[in-house]
């Protein structure tokens, strides 16, 4: 415990207990459609992580948020287990994954419970069990059934280290480097299990469009992954090598295609490099993809342009990829910046044949065609500059003989129709998943290999298909398990052996929050009837890392499961909050750097609460924030302030039994301000909590607690009543952050001691905060930054009044408030669309007869006319003002009058206008 702090540990564990014996987080079957909320499980390595802290205190804070606004609400916890960091982790212990895995776990599940997440722990799943990854292989065998499963040859991505197979999307960077351990990745011809989700393609990308509650950010990298491309699939012929099948999305620059290029690994370059050394060497040695610039080479083929006839020179490329498009282009380097780079290096024509399109103010539609002939005859300067650098955009086509003069557009859909052997076609970057990894410690894939019926699904009734003891050896120890691999075909009964690969992990959590629902259900993977009513997940939080991969598989299960198993909702998370990452002095935390900030000393030392709050206070949850352990301290100070408030006022609020609403501005103006200021927290802090904004919502609350604070301490007698609301709202906004001290001063407020158990066990069964209302205030947002505006617009007034003028010591400040038909004329000029707006005021009898004042108004008001926007109204204003003179009193030390203009001074009152009151300062 700091100096200036409070006993946290008794305080969080007291109410850590309480929750618990009340079984407060529980959500029970037979609930109607719970706003379900949920923070991407982790995986179990050991410790919570200040990225983990955040991350789950942003859904539990919402959570708790929607439990104190009345909804029923779902916020499971559970266990990404399987995984190759536990293996090797076993191995080098000399121990076993599971072990080593449930350890973690109870590491974790502890710190997490000293956090105060409020979890339904019964329905916590651990996807390493049987009893759940069970029905991993009942969804891999359903997925079978649907032909949704293939297993192939193919050439995958292989981490040396791991000694494992990696999806495209574990492949990190232009490095290429294995996701886990940063091991350059090598490529393998195996047998893999793959997952279709091509199939799923055009959905997956079409639907992107309907998650409104998603980052655009997300939804941008999820396109991008599919990558769909429209274009057209046409023929070359290389000579001694017959048609090759190319693909282009630009098939209206044929004409300028001067060179045609294949992958390093296409079969034509695989068949030339066994011929030609040079071909070879290139191929193994030179070949980088991802390098800063296009390398090649010169095969010495020729391929025959289908349009024109032209024989251009075939290069192995390195810029070619063979799982993008055919493996085989058409290069363009006038109208390609890629392969204008090529050509350059290499010397070969730049022909351009498109130019931009005529400025329509240049070139008159029926002059079109004389333009485009005046381009190719005379090398008109629309023609493009291409020697340094390709013009890319969509244009007109020129040098492209009877296709001249036609837009890009119509020349694509004509040219596709012309070639013999062209055809529209589509292409995706999204590849099938491949499912298969060489390793122990993951959901075995349920299949047997038998000699004469091939690969056989293992049957439902004999499922899980459980692994083996763990056997410490090197490259995947499933291969090691002999009586385990052998087996009996399920089919013919002959001798068959098990499938040894296990499933990518993502499968896991690809379907793991419809667990949730019904984690103990013996008879599917989930209640059909309640996930209908339950699904989808209402928030979904997690890192931006998982925005492709996890992301995506989710959606790809959740539709599969859709068309398949009778799931009435297509998308598994209808929002979705990206959190940014919790960093000290401006880099990621990391072992590695040795820059780790420890939760749990943050915990023993200021408490959940502060860790909690500083957390959520600190910046919007998905920008990245500096750990600052000033900052702690701060927030430390702050939880301790606001306990010894309360604790010096509940006596008296209680003793009062004070449960008036607000105070009487003409009686009490300093109260009415107070109220009124509670009224604004609540209503600015209950729309950033909607928003997910909790910064700005806790901003709000903390500056009720200081507003309380500063009054408390500006009067001898403080109604207690205004305390007592005011106190009781600060500590429910600031609730669902810190819950433990909210719970303790709730009660206080409330009468009871806390400290007592039998008033704590009381306090949670009756319903402190956990169960109490949230605040309702009496005013909206707009109305809130109207009247503070106001009051920080008047205050301001007076402070450069008395610079300027230099009074050192004012005897009274009058502030005047704009008489009624200003504020009628503002409205007309706010709403009016009239030309002559002076004359529309003046049709307003009451205004006209302000005489020569109405007309300098109006004038004014014609000047700024882009600019108004409306202010309080009349009465609001003096009101407001009212309240808030004490203010102006406290900073200034002189007495503060707010008066009507009909009670002023004319020639004060002249000056005030709405939202801005004259000023009157007498020395």
């Amino acid at each position: 415990m700091t100096d200036e702090g409070y006993d946290h540990t008794a305080i969080e564990r007291r109410w850590q207990d309480a929750w618990e014996a009340a079984n407060a987080y529980r959500t029970p079957d037979d609930v109607a459609d719970p706003t379900y909320v949920l923070g991407m499980y982790p995986y179990p390595s050991g410790k919570l992580h200040m990225g983990h802290v955040r991350n789950y205190t942003i859904t539990d804070a919402y959570a708790r948020y929607r439990r104190l606004r009345g909804d029923d609400v779902l916020h499971p916890m559970g266990w990404d287990a399987f995984g190759l960091p536990a293996e090797n982790a076993a191995k080098e212990r000399d121990t076993n994954p599971r072990d080593w895995t449930l350890d973690c776990i109870e590491t974790m599940k502890g710190q997490m419970q000293s956090m105060g997440f409020g979890y339904d722990w019964d329905r916590e799943i651990t996807t390493c069990t049987p009893d759940y990854y069970r029905w991993n292989q009942w969804l891999f065998t359903r997925f079978h059934e649907e032909g949704l499963v293939e297993r192939r040859d193919a050439e995958v991505n292989w981490c040396p280290s791991c000694e494992t197979v990696l999806a495209d999307e574990q492949v990190e960077g232009e490095a290429e480097l294995c996701w886990r351990c940063d091991t350059p990745v090598e490529t393998r011809e195996l047998d893999q299990w793959f997952l279709r989700i091509t199939e799923y393609a055009d959905e997956l990308l079409e639907a992107i469009d309907d998650l409104e509650g998603w980052p655009n950010s997300v939804r941008q990298m999820q396109r991008n992954w599919i990558g769909r491309q429209h274009g057209t699939e046409l023929s070359f012929e290389i000579e001694g090598h017959g048609d090759v099948e190319a693909f282009t999305t630009r098939v209206d620059t044929i004409h300028g295609a001067t060179f045609f290029a294949l992958a390093p690994d296409h079969p034509i370059s695989e068949a030339l490099a066994e011929t030609d050394a040079d071909v070879r060497r290139f191929i193994e040695e030179a070949a980088d993809p991802e390098g800063d610039e296009p390398n090649g080479i010169a095969t010495g083929l020729t391929a025959t342009n289908p349009v024109t006839g032209e024989e251009i020179p075939v290069y192995v490329a390195d810029f070619v990829l063979s799982d993008v498009g055919t493996g085989a282009l058409m290069a363009v380097p006038a109208h390609d910046e890629r392969d204008h780079a090529f050509a350059e290096k290499k010397g070969i024509e730049i022909r351009p044949v498109i130019a931009p399109e005529p400025d329509a103010a240049d070139v008159e539609e029926e002059d079109m065609e004389e333009a485009n002939e005046a381009d190719m005859e005379s090398a008109d300067p629309t023609v493009p500059d291409v020697e340094d650098d390709a013009f890319t955009e969509d244009g007109i086509l020129i040098n492209s003989g009877e296709y001249d003069g036609l837009d890009s557009e119509t020349a694509r859909d004509r040219l596709t129709e012309d070639i013999e052997s062209a055809s529209e076609a589509t292409q995706y970057q999204l590849r099938d998943w491949g499912i298969s990894r060489q390793r122990y410690w993951g959901t075995p894939i349920p299949v047997v290999h038998c000699d004469d019926c091939g690969p056989v699904m293992v049957p439902e009734e004999d499922l899980p298909v459980e692994l083996p003891e763990f056997i410490n050896t090197t490259g995947n120890p499933l291969d090691a398990a002999e009586e385990w691999t052998e087996t009996t075909c399920p089919e013919c009964g002959g001798p068959a052996e098990r499938e040894t690969d296990t499933m990518d992990t993502f499968v896991d959590s690809s379907w793991y929050p419809l667990r949730y629902v019904s984690p103990d259900l013996e008879e599917a993977p989930f209640d059909l009837e309640r996930a209908n009513d339950w699904m989808p997940v209402d928030q979904y939080v997690g890192g931006i890392e998982h925005a492709v991969m996890h992301l995506l598989y989710s959606r790809f299960f959740t539709k599969v499961l859709a068309d398949h198993e009778g799931l009435e909702h297509r998308e598994p998370f209808e929002n979705l909050l990206a959190q940014g990452m919790v960093q000290l002095e401006g880099e990621k935390m990391s072992k590695s750097k040795g820059n780790v900030v420890s939760p749990q000393r943050i915990v023993e030392e200021y408490g959940a609460d502060t860790a909690r709050l500083f957390m959520m206070q600190a910046a919007q949850p998905e920008r990245d924030f500096d750990w600052s352990e000033e900052g702690v301290r701060s927030t430390n100070r702050f939880l301790a302030r606001l306990k010894a408030l309360v604790e010096n006022h509940a006596d008296a609020i209680v003793a009062a039994d004070a449960t008036a609403a607000g105070a009487d501005a003409d009686e009490d103006p300093i109260a009415a301000y107070v109220t009124d200021e509670v009224d604004a927290a609540i209503a600015i802090a209950t729309a950033e909590y909607e928003d997910l904004t909790f910064n700005v919502a806790l901003r709000e609350a903390q500056e009720l607690v200081r507003t309380l604070r500063s009054y408390a301490d500006a009067v001898d007698d403080p109604d207690p009543a205004v305390l007592s609301r005011g106190l009781s709202a600060a500590v429910r906004l600031l609730a669902p952050v810190t819950p433990h001290l909210a719970e303790e001063l709730y009660a206080q407020l409330q009468g009871a001691d806390p400290s007592n158990d039998a008033d704590a066990e009381a306090a949670v069964e009756g319903g402190v905060v956990l169960a109490a209302e949230w605040p309702e205030a009496s005013v909206d947002r707009e109305t809130v930054r109207k009247r503070r505006r106001l009051v920080e617009n008047t205050r301001e007034d007076v402070r450069q009044i008395i610079d300027v003028a230099g009074i050192e010591d004012p005897e009274s400040i009058d502030v005047v408030v704009a008489p009624d038909w200003k504020y009628d004329a503002l409205e007309i000029a706010i709403d009016s669309d009239a030309d002559n707006l002076i004359g529309e005021l003046m049709a307003e009898d009451h205004i006209r007869d302000q005489g020569d004042a109405a007309a300098a108004y109006g004038q004014d008001l014609q000047a700024e006319r882009e600019a108004l926007s409306m202010t309080l109204r009349g009465d609001a204003e003096y009101d407001a003002l009212r309240a808030a003179a004490w203010l102006i009193e406290r900073e200034f030390d002189a007495p503060v009058r707010v008066v009507r203009a009909e009670d002023a001074a004319a020639d004060v009152a002249r000056n005030a206008e709405p939202g801005r009151p004259a000023i009157d300062i007498a020395e």
